[in-house]
């Protein structure tokens, strides 16, 4: 799906020339590769071209939109012939192959000024090897979504501590409720629960090195984040038989007070509010610390834009990425998007959860990780996820599991 804007953004030049400041004019062609025609993001990148397109009159701007699950399999083949000036993609390890083959440009200069302040919370998602590959523009937070009614019922607040965690769990537990739903027929929310976990017990560095393959599953480190989680399944913290349930259907147990939270994306609120919560009895807080002094790093997996190696307008091609990370791109964007500005001048709308969010993401001093299955290779997040769900049920065992994983964490790096 193709959209060329110099004659769709003419009008839209001439009357806010007068109301835009002054900038080096770009001529020439602007190739964009775009992963998602779902309506929302399609029309927030459109609305960015569009205003970029009036900045820059003398540009020829051609915006293609491709599928995301597509894309996922067209990128190495675009890279390689006929590269676009700009394409989507992600950041973390999901974008360690291109870099690692040479199929992304360089854009560290981009981050030497004022955006690399501003963006400074997803730094290190956006760097290997001491380098940045490419702009986020949007992410979204995961945290614990609680019942603030039901923790103000038995006088608890949200906790800042591991132990405190299960201090609340176990009050939790008392008044015969369940600490947490979770829905894990398909095995991918498991994911969320082991990056925080492993994020708060080893910190970011640690967890992003497992999910490269760089250490085995096997490590002992490993096994102290297993243990953690462990301890929750021990106290039966999670609702019974969540293999049962997709992420969806286990939302009742939270809408009908059978379970006081859910550890999951800010994708979450919509369905909770519409099943009959609000703003009143429906709460946020960030997944508590585990080990004393990590730095407090988040799950938020973000959306990003890169510059091919092959591109052929590197020029325009910057000059767009340093737009996107703008703030006042960035808020438009994501109130069409319904997630999180990642520069931090943005402004934000009211929505309580979303202020939150931005807070949490735009603080976090220990990094953003993208998810598990965003983070590792696809082959290792599918075994891996599966071997999260397999623990939850039967975890007793973990060494078959740690073992298995291990397994394909070596062919995979043998590839």
């Amino acid at each position: 799906m193709r959209f060329t804007f110099k004659g769709a953004a003419a009008m839209l030049a001439l009357t806010t020339a007068l109301a835009l400041p002054a900038s080096a004019e770009l001529t020439g062609d602007l190739r964009i590769f775009f992963n998602d025609q779902n309506p929302a993001p399609r029309a927030a990148i459109e609305g960015a071209v569009e205003r970029f397109q009036a900045l820059h009159p003398g540009l020829n701007i051609d915006l293609t939109l491709i599928d995301r699950e597509a894309n996922k399999t067209q990128i190495r083949n675009y890279l390689t012939a006929n590269a676009p000036d700009v394409n989507g993609w992600y950041a973390g390890n999901r974008m360690r192959p291109y870099v690692s083959a040479g199929l992304f440009e360089d854009v560290s200069d981009l981050w030497e000024g004022p955006m690399g302040e501003e963006l400074a919370s997803t730094l290190p998602a956006l760097t290997l090897d001491g380098k940045q590959w490419g702009v986020p523009y949007s992410y979204y937070q995961w945290g614990i979504y609680y019942r603030e009614d039901i923790y103000a019922e038995l006088g608890l607040t949200p906790a800042a501590t591991w132990e405190e965690e299960k201090a609340n769990c176990q009050v939790i537990l008392d008044s015969g409720r369940k600490c947490y739903a979770i829905g894990s027929r398909h095995p991918w929310t498991t994911g969320g629960w082991f990056d925080y976990l492993n994020l708060r017990t080893h910190g970011y560095d640690f967890h992003m090195e497992l999910t490269a393959g760089e250490v085995a599953w096997t490590d002992e480190r490993v096994r102290e984040t297993f243990a953690k989680w462990r301890e929750l399944l021990d106290m039966g913290a999670f609702i019974d038989n969540p293999t049962a349930y997709d992420w969806q259907e286990a939302l009742p147990f939270v809408v009908n007070g059978e379970a006081t939270a859910y550890l999951m994306g800010n994708f979450v609120v919509a369905p909770l509010k519409e099943a009959g919560l609000t703003d009143d009895n429906l709460g946020f807080y960030p997944f508590p610390e585990i080990t004393p002094g990590i730095p407090r790093a988040e799950d938020a997996p973000t959306d990003t834009l890169h510059i091919p190696a092959q591109a052929q307008n590197k020029e325009a091609a910057r000059a767009f990425l340093l737009y996107v990370a703008s703030a006042e791109n960035q808020a438009l964007m994501n109130e069409i998007l319904g997630q999180l500005p990642i520069n931090s001048t943005a402004e934000v709308g009211d929505d309580k959860f979303i202020q939150a969010g931005f807070e949490m993401l735009s603080t976090a001093p220990g990094g953003i990780a993208q998810f598990f299955d965003r983070d590792t290779d696809a082959e290792m997040a599918s075994v891996g996820m599966e071997g999260f769900q397999e623990f939850m049920m039967f975890p007793d065992n973990l060494d078959e599991i740690l073992n298995r994983l291990d397994a394909v964490r070596q062919r995979v790096a043998a590839r």
